[in-house]
């Protein structure tokens, strides 16, 4: 088979609304390797969007999930209960930043567990809105883009978005917005749309995905807490793209000295299979109904074996450390490259969740064809990158943290050859 087949059928076969950075069509991956049907090896540096953090088909993770699949692979844990999924609550329970006694449910998807956050948010101060922020991202769902603070590509042409949904500036340095002006953002929308009576919960993340990877500055974080203990607002940290030792701390939030009432996670928590969950404050957890959250799937027994897995590699491989390491490493490189390249704006990121901007250096306008550039130069040369950002102007960096020492030198140098042939193309 060649990918150029292969992607014939797939545009006969799959929505074009299904978008695709790459067409190749992958066969087999291990660690940060990946061989696409042709036999071309790849270094990844996407990890399914920070989802393998522990790697492509790590050991413990697959030996955990075999096991698992020998014995059963669904009950609903609603109908028929296992003690796994009750064990992977109870080390979430304790994980989870937070000096409180906290509760977790498990559902399928990080949008899953924004939405379900939500509920529980509006159920238990019995409010409706819900204020987000400018470029974090929650998901496709209705209520998870409706957070979602970009209209482009995932809100557009989908109709009215879900109703009591607010949105305020998150701060980003290189852009001129900062904290002061984020909080007058939201000073403003209670003085003329919204009572603050009326918010159920306000949802963001610490570090921004999809919008740009700008981590939430310690000042926003702690006037958001101070903020929902004033007017009794629950205060969501959406830590799916965030958590599992990315940022060099289980949560994102460790780094922050205040804990979020209720957590979302999903991505790095099962090692590559589906699972999702939300932690939080136990009185505020309970106060749905039996019955009123939970799903089919929520937490598969596969899922489960998986990230109890994960939690295991994580402690006993120090993955919090490696992230560290890692992260000082690229961003050393990167300022090293930002030497010949005026093209480079800003390094930044906790942990191994970095990201480097790009902007015209004439006009110092976001530049995204420049940084497609990039990704397609680094793609030829055997390393997949993926760029965000709300102007496309990001490339961020998502390797998995187990990448071997000599696969991560690898790829500085193409990353650094991928840059030069960019600025010359």
């Amino acid at each position: 088979m060649l990918n150029a087949d292969v992607a014939r059928r797939r545009d006969d076969a799959i929505s074009r609304g299904v978008g695709m950075m790459t067409q190749i069509y992958v066969d087999r991956a291990l660690n940060a390797e990946v061989w696409d049907i042709e036999g071309n090896r790849y270094i990844d540096f996407a990890a399914g969007i920070a989802v393998v953090n522990t790697g492509h088909c790590h050991p413990k993770v697959m030996a955990a999930v075999t096991e698992q699949m020998g014995r059963f692979t669904h009950t609903c844990h609603q109908v028929m209960p296992y003690e796994p999924y009750i064990r992977l609550a109870e080390r979430l329970n304790t994980l989870v930043p937070g000096d409180f006694t906290k509760k977790t449910i498990f559902v399928t998807t990080g949008a899953e567990a924004c939405e379900n956050a939500v509920k529980i948010a509006r159920i238990a101060t019995g409010r409706n809105a819900v204020i987000a922020f400018g470029g974090g991202f929650h998901g496709r769902t209705f209520m998870g883009m409706s957070l979602t603070g970009k209209v482009e590509p995932y809100k557009k042409g989908f109709g009215s978005m879900m109703p009591d949904v607010y949105h305020v500036p998150f701060p980003m340095d290189v852009h001129g917005i900062s904290t002061k002006d984020a909080m007058a953002g939201m000073e403003k929308l209670f003085k003329a749309d919204l009572d603050p009576a009326r918010v159920a919960a306000i949802i963001f993340e610490p570090v921004q995905g999809e919008g740009g990877f700008y981590p939430a500055p310690a000042d926003l974080v702690r006037a958001i807490r101070a903020l929902c203990d004033k007017h009794g607002i629950v205060m969501i940290a959406d830590e799916v793209q965030t958590g599992f030792a990315r940022t060099g701390a289980l949560f994102a939030m460790e780094a922050y000295g205040v804990a979020a009432d209720l957590t979302t996670m999903a991505k790095g928590l099962a090692g590559g299979l589906p699972l999702a969950a939300v932690t939080g404050r136990a009185e505020i957890m309970d106060a749905a109904n039996p019955g009123g959250l939970g799903g089919t799937y929520a937490g598969n027994p596969l899922g489960i074996a998986a990230a109890n897995a994960v939690l295991d590699v994580i402690e006993e491989e120090d993955l919090c450390g490696r992230a560290n390491e890692l992260g000082s490493r690229l961003k050393q490189r990167l300022e090293s490259i930002r030497s010949t390249t005026p093209e480079i704006v800003d390094i930044r990121g906790p942990g191994f969740m970095v990201a480097v901007e790009f902007a015209n250096p004439t006009n110092h306008e976001p530049d995204a064809g420049f940084t497609n550039r990039v990704r397609m130069e680094a793609q030829k040369r055997g390393l997949i990158l993926l760029t965000c950002g709300v102007y496309g102007n990001v490339v961020r960096f998502l390797a998995p943290i187990t990448i071997p020492d000599a696969h991560f030198a690898e790829a500085m140098d193409i990353l650094e050859e991928a840059v030069a042939a960019a600025r010359v193309a």
